[in-house]
């Protein structure tokens, strides 16, 4: 069952809540970290797959990418265009998940953020660079990303590429 599945999500949320609060029952807040964690993990998993509608749905239509360039990306079609390549998969592999996910004071708008690993598809060397977004839930219940940025890949070594991938979380973890 894919995680960006209605039942895949609200089979993550159940598993996840209890164990992101321990001590009484589960906040507003703690609610929202655990559905943006997932959200994250269904968003990465888009590029994954390779599934460009999959990756459309976790778009606000107003989206901004690259917010700390002169020129980002604005909006879900500009985003989708220019991601093309990446969920593709043709040069770049792209890979993350996240590290920290903070919910605001209306459990409306969440921060997530962790590292991301590219891989050059003809020459198969990595980097690691780090990604931050910023998520807001729809009328419809469903968390979008608003706002994302990264820091740029620098070239990782096989140590690196290895501790990434044994970092990942599926989980909702404490705070």
């Amino acid at each position: 069952m894919r995680i960006g599945s209605a039942a895949g999500m609200a089979m993550v949320l159940l598993m996840a809540v209890p164990a992101a609060h321990a001590i009484g029952p589960p906040t507003p807040a703690d609610i929202a970290r655990c559905e943006v964690w997932a959200r994250e993990l269904s968003f990465a998993q888009s590029v994954a797959d390779h599934d460009t509608a999959a990756f459309a749905a976790h778009l606000h239509p107003f989206a901004v990418f690259g917010v700390s360039r002169p020129d980002p990306q604005r909006g879900d079609r500009q985003i989708l265009d220019a991601w093309a390549g990446l969920i593709a998969g043709r040069e770049t592999r792209l890979w993350w998940y996240p590290q920290y996910v903070h919910a605001g004071g209306d459990a409306g708008i969440a921060s997530s953020s962790g590292p991301a690993l590219y891989q050059d598809v003809a020459s198969g060397q990595y980097r690691l660079g780090r990604f931050s977004s910023v998520w807001q839930r729809g009328e419809d219940g469903v968390w979008r990303v608003v706002f994302d940025d990264g820091l740029s890949p620098r070239p990782a070594d096989a140590v690196q590429v290895e501790a990434f991938h044994a970092g990942r979380v599926t989980g909702c973890p404490p705070e």
